[in-house]
């Protein structure tokens, strides 16, 4: 199973429409993913699913994730970084069923001119810890409101052309 991540729980992000484009194109390239949006985390979850507790929502979400064998994270900046939903999210999963000798790939947006740079070098360091191998070819993507069109779709040619080189790669990482 194949599992898309949008890594942020901020309603009507830029980072779920980038998820659902990468669902979108997978699929036309023969790839059936699942998307779990980090908006779906049950809203306590720091309360009820760390440190060795578990609530029936979040364990559907472990569910998936457990069964998930290929992760594509898309991951936003904040602060310089990954947002700290996604890190509450990697520690209230299981260990080491959830990400243990896995694969991911990690695509970075941002608002601003570097694409978060710096916050996929960060999650890519977790990843390792988790011994989740990470596909060398990251993405990261600058300016998403420039580089999407009003449907969600990717528009600069430069853009169009990395992201499917990574696809392709992921389809057959």
């Amino acid at each position: 199973m194949v599992t898309i991540i949008a890594s942020t729980n901020r309603p009507g992000s830029s980072t779920l429409q980038l998820a659902q484009y990468y669902q979108k194109q997978l699929a036309a390239k023969g790839m059936e993913t699942n998307l779990l949006s980090l908006a779906q985390l049950p809203p306590n979850l720091i309360e009820t699913d760390l440190y060795g507790k578990r609530s029936e929502a979040f364990a559907q979400i472990q569910d998936i994730i457990t069964a998930t064998d290929k992760f594509l994270f898309v991951i936003p900046e904040y602060n310089g970084s990954y947002p700290g939903v996604l890190k509450v999210f990697v520690d209230a999963c299981s260990f080491p069923e959830s990400f243990y000798d896995k694969k991911a790939a990690l695509v970075g947006l941002s608002s601003g001119k570097y694409g978060n740079i710096r916050g996929i070098d960060h999650f890519t360091g977790v990843c390792h810890y988790l011994n989740l191998h990470v596909m060398p070819l990251k993405i990261h993507i600058a300016s998403i409101r420039k580089e999407m069109d009003s449907n969600g779709n990717l528009t600069a040619e430069d853009t169009l052309r990395y992201t499917n080189e990574q696809m392709d790669k992921f389809i057959k990482f």
